[in-house]
Protein backbone atom coordinates (compact mmCIF):
# COMPACT_ATOMS: atom_id res chain seq x y z
CA UNK A 1 0.00 0.00 0.00
CA UNK A 2 1.14 3.53 -0.71
CA UNK A 3 0.34 6.73 -0.53
CA UNK A 4 -1.10 8.70 -3.82
CA UNK A 5 0.77 11.31 -4.96
CA UNK A 6 -2.16 14.38 -5.09
CA UNK A 7 -2.05 15.41 -1.78
CA UNK A 8 2.27 16.19 -1.81
CA UNK A 9 2.30 17.16 -4.99
CA UNK A 10 0.47 20.37 -4.38
CA UNK A 11 2.69 21.25 -1.29
CA UNK A 12 5.71 20.13 -2.91
CA UNK A 13 6.30 24.04 -3.73
CA UNK A 14 6.39 24.91 0.07
CA UNK A 15 10.43 26.08 0.58
CA UNK A 16 12.12 24.47 2.84
CA UNK A 17 13.84 26.89 6.11
CA UNK A 18 16.14 24.43 6.79
CA UNK A 19 19.73 25.79 5.51
CA UNK A 20 22.29 22.92 5.71
CA UNK A 21 21.98 19.41 4.82
CA UNK A 22 22.99 18.81 8.27
CA UNK A 23 19.45 19.95 9.54
CA UNK A 24 17.68 17.89 6.62
CA UNK A 25 18.22 14.49 7.75
CA UNK A 26 14.42 14.06 7.61
CA UNK A 27 12.91 14.26 4.03
CA UNK A 28 9.99 17.85 3.99
CA UNK A 29 7.71 15.58 2.48
CA UNK A 30 7.74 12.46 5.09
CA UNK A 31 7.44 15.14 7.79
CA UNK A 32 4.21 17.16 6.23
CA UNK A 33 2.65 13.77 5.59
CA UNK A 34 3.63 11.97 8.95
CA UNK A 35 1.99 15.20 10.93
CA UNK A 36 -1.24 15.77 8.32
CA UNK A 37 -1.82 11.80 9.38
CA UNK A 38 -1.29 11.94 12.98
CA UNK A 39 -3.52 15.56 13.55
CA UNK A 40 -6.33 13.03 11.37
CA UNK A 41 -5.63 10.20 13.68
CA UNK A 42 -6.49 12.57 16.92
CA UNK A 43 -2.24 14.08 17.42
CA UNK A 44 -2.64 17.90 18.89
CA UNK A 45 1.09 18.48 19.77
CA UNK A 46 3.61 17.92 17.90
CA UNK A 47 4.99 15.23 20.96
CA UNK A 48 2.04 13.30 20.10
CA UNK A 49 2.69 13.63 16.27
CA UNK A 50 6.26 12.22 17.65
CA UNK A 51 4.45 9.49 19.29
CA UNK A 52 1.97 8.27 16.45
CA UNK A 53 5.10 8.16 13.84
CA UNK A 54 6.82 5.74 16.63
CA UNK A 55 3.32 3.47 17.22
CA UNK A 56 2.88 3.44 13.37
CA UNK A 57 6.24 3.25 12.13
CA UNK A 58 6.19 -0.08 10.23
CA UNK A 59 3.22 1.35 8.65
CA UNK A 60 4.59 5.08 7.72
CA UNK A 61 7.79 2.69 6.26
CA UNK A 62 5.10 1.43 3.27
CA UNK A 63 4.93 4.77 1.84
CA UNK A 64 7.22 6.96 3.50
CA UNK A 65 11.12 7.07 3.17
CA UNK A 66 11.98 8.21 6.82
CA UNK A 67 15.65 7.77 5.91
CA UNK A 68 16.08 8.54 9.54
CA UNK A 69 13.59 6.68 11.17
CA UNK A 70 10.74 9.14 13.09
CA UNK A 71 11.90 12.62 13.48
CA UNK A 72 12.14 14.25 17.03
CA UNK A 73 8.94 16.41 18.32
CA UNK A 74 11.86 18.57 19.09
CA UNK A 75 12.43 18.69 14.67
CA UNK A 76 8.52 18.61 13.63
CA UNK A 77 8.30 22.06 15.94
CA UNK A 78 11.36 23.79 14.80
CA UNK A 79 10.38 22.92 11.16
CA UNK A 80 7.37 24.26 11.25
CA UNK A 81 8.22 27.16 13.33
CA UNK A 82 9.98 28.41 10.11
CA UNK A 83 7.95 27.20 7.57
CA UNK A 84 6.54 29.96 5.46
CA UNK A 85 2.42 30.30 6.87
CA UNK A 86 1.62 32.18 3.70
CA UNK A 87 3.33 29.90 1.50
CA UNK A 88 1.38 26.86 3.30
CA UNK A 89 -1.59 28.93 3.06
CA UNK A 90 -1.37 28.86 -0.81
CA UNK A 91 -0.45 25.54 -1.13
CA UNK A 92 -3.77 24.52 0.78
CA UNK A 93 -5.70 26.53 -1.56
CA UNK A 94 -4.31 25.44 -4.35
CA UNK A 95 -5.28 21.81 -3.23
CA UNK A 96 -8.54 22.70 -2.28
CA UNK A 97 -9.25 24.03 -5.80
CA UNK A 98 -8.67 20.38 -7.05
CA UNK A 99 -11.34 19.00 -4.78
CA UNK A 100 -14.13 20.94 -4.92
CA UNK A 101 -15.69 23.46 -7.28
CA UNK A 102 -17.40 26.78 -5.62
CA UNK A 103 -19.33 27.86 -8.49
CA UNK A 104 -23.05 26.89 -8.97
CA UNK A 105 -24.51 29.61 -6.40
CA UNK A 106 -22.48 27.96 -3.44
CA UNK A 107 -22.43 30.49 -0.23
CA UNK A 108 -19.42 31.05 1.52
CA UNK A 109 -19.44 32.66 4.98
CA UNK A 110 -15.62 34.51 5.78
CA UNK A 111 -15.57 35.00 9.61
CA UNK A 112 -12.44 34.95 12.02
CA UNK A 113 -11.52 33.04 14.78
CA UNK A 114 -8.72 33.42 17.85
CA UNK A 115 -6.53 30.92 19.08
CA UNK A 116 -6.67 31.70 22.66
CA UNK A 117 -3.76 29.69 23.94
CA UNK A 118 -1.54 31.01 21.23
CA UNK A 119 -0.04 33.91 22.23
CA UNK A 120 3.69 34.27 24.14
CA UNK A 121 3.57 37.05 27.20
CA UNK A 122 7.86 36.69 27.43
CA UNK A 123 7.87 37.34 23.60
CA UNK A 124 5.30 40.12 23.84
CA UNK A 125 3.49 38.13 21.28
CA UNK A 126 -0.30 38.03 21.12
CA UNK A 127 -2.65 34.92 19.75
CA UNK A 128 -3.00 34.42 15.99
CA UNK A 129 -6.49 34.96 14.49
CA UNK A 130 -7.19 33.15 11.42
CA UNK A 131 -9.47 34.04 8.66
CA UNK A 132 -11.35 31.98 7.14
CA UNK A 133 -13.58 30.81 4.20
CA UNK A 134 -16.55 28.09 4.29
CA UNK A 135 -17.73 26.71 1.37
CA UNK A 136 -21.36 26.10 2.48
CA UNK A 137 -22.03 23.85 -0.67
CA UNK A 138 -18.92 21.68 -0.15
CA UNK A 139 -18.46 21.32 3.69
CA UNK A 140 -14.99 21.80 3.47
CA UNK A 141 -12.78 25.08 4.11
CA UNK A 142 -11.67 26.80 0.80
CA UNK A 143 -8.97 29.31 2.31
CA UNK A 144 -7.30 30.86 5.71
CA UNK A 145 -5.58 33.47 6.34
CA UNK A 146 -3.71 34.21 9.43
CA UNK A 147 -3.44 38.02 11.40
CA UNK A 148 -1.76 38.42 14.67
CA UNK A 149 -5.30 40.21 15.94
CA UNK A 150 -9.53 40.58 15.34
CA UNK A 151 -9.23 44.00 14.58
CA UNK A 152 -6.46 43.45 11.37
CA UNK A 153 -9.69 40.78 9.88
CA UNK A 154 -10.35 44.08 7.72
CA UNK A 155 -6.85 43.56 5.96
CA UNK A 156 -6.84 39.87 6.07
CA UNK A 157 -10.21 39.70 4.17
CA UNK A 158 -9.01 41.25 1.02
CA UNK A 159 -5.96 39.33 0.72
CA UNK A 160 -7.96 35.56 1.34
CA UNK A 161 -10.20 36.82 -1.46
CA UNK A 162 -7.73 36.95 -3.80
CA UNK A 163 -6.52 33.59 -3.42
CA UNK A 164 -10.60 32.36 -3.67
CA UNK A 165 -12.49 32.05 -7.09
CA UNK A 166 -15.62 32.94 -5.99
CA UNK A 167 -17.64 34.11 -8.99
CA UNK A 168 -20.93 33.04 -9.11
CA UNK A 169 -20.84 32.69 -5.18
CA UNK A 170 -22.69 34.44 -2.39
CA UNK A 171 -19.79 35.77 0.36
CA UNK A 172 -21.08 36.60 3.52
CA UNK A 173 -19.41 38.48 6.11
CA UNK A 174 -20.16 39.98 9.91
CA UNK A 175 -19.91 43.67 10.41
CA UNK A 176 -16.13 43.40 10.76
CA UNK A 177 -15.96 43.36 7.03
CA UNK A 178 -18.61 45.28 5.96
CA UNK A 179 -16.26 47.69 4.26
CA UNK A 180 -16.96 49.06 1.27
CA UNK A 181 -13.31 48.08 -0.89
CA UNK A 182 -14.04 44.75 0.70
CA UNK A 183 -17.62 44.46 -1.32
CA UNK A 184 -16.20 46.27 -4.37
CA UNK A 185 -13.54 43.91 -4.49
CA UNK A 186 -16.40 41.02 -4.38
CA UNK A 187 -18.17 42.62 -7.25
CA UNK A 188 -15.41 42.78 -9.44
CA UNK A 189 -14.77 38.98 -9.11
CA UNK A 190 -17.95 37.99 -10.07
CA UNK A 191 -19.14 37.31 -6.41
CA UNK A 192 -22.22 38.72 -4.78
CA UNK A 193 -22.50 39.82 -0.98
CA UNK A 194 -24.40 40.16 2.36
CA UNK A 195 -22.95 42.33 4.56
CA UNK A 196 -24.23 42.64 8.32
CA UNK A 197 -24.56 46.42 9.36
CA UNK A 198 -24.06 47.13 13.48
CA UNK A 199 -23.06 49.59 15.40
CA UNK A 200 -19.20 49.40 14.24
CA UNK A 201 -20.41 51.98 10.99
CA UNK A 202 -22.65 53.96 13.22
CA UNK A 203 -24.20 56.46 10.08
CA UNK A 204 -24.96 53.62 7.94
CA UNK A 205 -26.24 51.31 11.11
CA UNK A 206 -28.27 54.44 11.76
CA UNK A 207 -29.20 55.29 8.08
CA UNK A 208 -30.75 51.52 7.52
CA UNK A 209 -32.49 51.13 10.80
CA UNK A 210 -33.97 54.01 10.47
CA UNK A 211 -35.32 53.64 7.46
CA UNK A 212 -37.07 50.38 8.31
CA UNK A 213 -38.47 51.44 12.01
CA UNK A 214 -39.99 54.44 9.37
CA UNK A 215 -40.75 51.98 6.66
CA UNK A 216 -42.52 49.21 9.38
CA UNK A 217 -44.58 52.29 10.93
CA UNK A 218 -46.53 52.60 7.60
CA UNK A 219 -46.78 48.49 7.45
CA UNK A 220 -44.34 49.33 4.41
CA UNK A 221 -47.33 50.92 2.15
CA UNK A 222 -46.69 51.50 -1.33
CA UNK A 223 -43.35 50.13 -1.00
CA UNK A 224 -42.33 47.59 -2.94
CA UNK A 225 -40.79 44.46 -0.88
CA UNK A 226 -40.20 40.53 -0.08
CA UNK A 227 -40.91 38.97 2.87
CA UNK A 228 -40.61 35.33 4.37
CA UNK A 229 -39.99 33.96 7.66
CA UNK A 230 -39.15 30.38 9.54
CA UNK A 231 -39.82 28.41 12.66
CA UNK A 232 -37.33 26.71 14.50
CA UNK A 233 -38.21 24.52 17.23
CA UNK A 234 -35.63 22.49 19.17
CA UNK A 235 -35.23 21.79 23.10
CA UNK A 236 -37.93 23.56 24.43
CA UNK A 237 -36.44 26.72 22.70
CA UNK A 238 -38.48 28.47 19.72
CA UNK A 239 -37.24 30.79 17.19
CA UNK A 240 -38.87 33.10 14.63
CA UNK A 241 -37.19 34.31 11.97
CA UNK A 242 -39.11 37.30 9.76
CA UNK A 243 -36.80 38.42 6.67
CA UNK A 244 -38.25 41.86 5.14
CA UNK A 245 -36.10 43.03 2.64
CA UNK A 246 -36.40 46.10 0.17
CA UNK A 247 -34.10 47.65 -3.30
CA UNK A 248 -32.39 50.05 -2.95
CA UNK A 249 -34.50 52.41 -4.99
CA UNK A 250 -35.38 53.54 -1.47
CA UNK A 251 -32.01 54.45 -0.68
CA UNK A 252 -30.22 56.00 -3.72
CA UNK A 253 -27.77 57.65 -1.73
CA UNK A 254 -26.73 54.30 -0.01
CA UNK A 255 -26.50 52.34 -3.85
CA UNK A 256 -23.97 55.34 -5.00
CA UNK A 257 -21.70 54.28 -2.37
CA UNK A 258 -21.54 50.53 -2.29
CA UNK A 259 -20.36 48.58 -5.69
CA UNK A 260 -23.07 46.62 -7.11
CA UNK A 261 -25.56 47.01 -4.11
CA UNK A 262 -29.13 46.16 -5.15
CA UNK A 263 -31.03 45.35 -1.66
CA UNK A 264 -31.34 46.32 2.25
CA UNK A 265 -32.47 43.80 4.78
CA UNK A 266 -34.13 43.42 7.91
CA UNK A 267 -34.62 39.93 9.95
CA UNK A 268 -36.61 40.19 13.27
CA UNK A 269 -35.55 36.99 15.80
CA UNK A 270 -38.18 36.21 17.97
CA UNK A 271 -36.55 33.73 20.75
CA UNK A 272 -38.78 31.81 23.53
CA UNK A 273 -36.86 30.18 25.56
CA UNK A 274 -38.60 28.76 29.18
CA UNK A 275 -41.55 31.15 28.79
CA UNK A 276 -39.19 34.46 27.86
CA UNK A 277 -39.21 35.99 25.08
CA UNK A 278 -36.47 38.15 23.72
CA UNK A 279 -37.12 39.94 20.62
CA UNK A 280 -33.79 41.74 18.26
CA UNK A 281 -33.35 43.18 15.14
CA UNK A 282 -30.26 42.79 12.67
CA UNK A 283 -29.93 44.52 9.29
CA UNK A 284 -27.79 43.75 6.25
CA UNK A 285 -26.83 45.09 3.02
CA UNK A 286 -26.90 42.54 -0.21
CA UNK A 287 -26.18 42.79 -3.86
CA UNK A 288 -28.27 40.48 -4.59
CA UNK A 289 -31.43 41.64 -5.73
CA UNK A 290 -34.49 41.91 -3.10
CA UNK A 291 -35.39 38.54 -2.99
CA UNK A 292 -36.40 37.62 1.31
CA UNK A 293 -36.14 34.28 0.39
CA UNK A 294 -32.70 34.38 -0.60
CA UNK A 295 -30.85 36.61 1.37
CA UNK A 296 -32.95 34.92 4.50
CA UNK A 297 -31.20 31.84 3.35
CA UNK A 298 -27.50 33.28 2.80
CA UNK A 299 -27.90 35.14 6.44
CA UNK A 300 -29.05 31.70 8.00
CA UNK A 301 -25.95 29.81 5.95
CA UNK A 302 -23.47 32.47 7.61
CA UNK A 303 -23.36 30.46 10.88
CA UNK A 304 -22.26 27.64 9.34
CA UNK A 305 -18.84 28.72 9.92
CA UNK A 306 -19.27 28.87 13.35
CA UNK A 307 -20.90 26.05 13.60
CA UNK A 308 -19.31 23.54 11.51
CA UNK A 309 -15.83 24.77 11.51
CA UNK A 310 -15.07 26.85 14.38
CA UNK A 311 -16.83 24.55 16.85
CA UNK A 312 -15.05 21.37 15.50
CA UNK A 313 -11.69 23.10 15.94
CA UNK A 314 -12.60 23.94 19.25
CA UNK A 315 -14.49 20.88 20.62
CA UNK A 316 -13.18 17.91 17.96
CA UNK A 317 -9.37 19.31 17.33
CA UNK A 318 -9.24 21.04 20.75
CA UNK A 319 -7.53 24.06 19.22
CA UNK A 320 -8.12 26.46 22.08
CA UNK A 321 -6.36 24.22 24.10
CA UNK A 322 -3.06 24.00 22.18
CA UNK A 323 -0.15 25.80 23.04
CA UNK A 324 1.83 25.30 20.00
CA UNK A 325 3.01 29.27 19.94
CA UNK A 326 6.79 29.24 18.72
CA UNK A 327 7.29 31.31 15.64
CA UNK A 328 5.05 30.50 12.57
CA UNK A 329 4.07 27.18 14.49
CA UNK A 330 0.74 28.04 15.48
CA UNK A 331 -0.40 29.18 12.00
CA UNK A 332 1.01 26.50 10.81
CA UNK A 333 -0.84 23.96 12.97
CA UNK A 334 -4.34 25.77 12.16
CA UNK A 335 -3.66 24.84 8.71
CA UNK A 336 -3.05 21.21 9.39
CA UNK A 337 -5.86 21.07 11.69
CA UNK A 338 -8.22 22.54 8.52
CA UNK A 339 -6.41 20.01 5.79
CA UNK A 340 -7.57 17.36 8.20
CA UNK A 341 -10.78 18.57 8.93
CA UNK A 342 -11.63 18.48 5.35
CA UNK A 343 -10.01 15.34 4.62
CA UNK A 344 -12.34 13.85 7.18
CA UNK A 345 -15.21 16.12 5.89
CA UNK A 346 -14.70 14.29 2.67
CA UNK A 347 -14.68 10.84 3.50
CA UNK A 348 -18.70 9.84 3.67
CA UNK A 349 -18.74 6.36 3.80
CA UNK A 350 -18.74 6.28 7.79
CA UNK A 351 -22.03 8.08 9.21
CA UNK A 352 -20.10 9.09 12.37
CA UNK A 353 -19.02 12.57 13.95
CA UNK A 354 -15.83 13.82 13.28
CA UNK A 355 -14.47 12.18 17.13
CA UNK A 356 -14.99 8.80 16.30
CA UNK A 357 -13.94 9.88 12.50
CA UNK A 358 -10.21 10.34 14.05
CA UNK A 359 -9.99 7.67 16.65
CA UNK A 360 -11.38 4.86 13.79
CA UNK A 361 -8.61 6.38 11.54
CA UNK A 362 -5.82 6.08 14.33
CA UNK A 363 -7.06 2.76 14.69
CA UNK A 364 -7.94 0.99 11.48
CA UNK A 365 -5.25 1.50 8.74
CA UNK A 366 -7.92 0.35 5.97
CA UNK A 367 -9.96 3.36 6.88
CA UNK A 368 -7.24 5.54 7.02
CA UNK A 369 -6.23 5.01 3.63
CA UNK A 370 -9.92 5.86 2.74
CA UNK A 371 -9.49 9.11 3.95
CA UNK A 372 -6.15 9.61 2.27
CA UNK A 373 -7.36 7.71 -0.62
CA UNK A 374 -4.05 5.73 -0.73
CA UNK A 375 -3.90 4.19 -4.51
CA UNK A 376 -2.05 0.63 -5.03
CA UNK A 377 -0.12 1.67 -8.31
CA UNK A 378 1.15 5.16 -7.00
CA UNK A 379 5.20 4.65 -6.63
CA UNK A 380 6.49 5.87 -3.51
CA UNK A 381 9.61 7.95 -5.62
CA UNK A 382 6.81 10.21 -7.09
CA UNK A 383 4.35 10.64 -4.17
CA UNK A 384 7.19 12.22 -2.21
CA UNK A 385 10.42 12.45 -4.07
Amino acid sequence: MVLSEDLWNHFSTLTDPRKSNHNKRHNLGDILVLTILAVICGADSWVEVEAFGKAKKEFLKTFLKLPHGIPSHDTIGNLYARLSTREFESCFVGWVNSLVKTSGGDIIPIDGKTSRRSHDRNCGKSAIHMVSAWSTKNQMVLGQYKTSEKSNEITAIPELLKMLDIAGCTVTIDAMGTQKKIAEQIHKQGGTYVLSVKENQPKLYEKISSFFNAAEGKIFESMWHTKNSTIDKKHGRIEERRYIVLPTIYLPLLKLNWMGLQSVAMVERRREINNKISVEKSYYISSLSADAKKIGSAIRNHWGVENKLHWCLDITFREDDSRVREGNAAGNFSILRHIALNLLKKETTAKVGLKIKRSTAGWDHAYLAKILKFEPDCPVSLALK
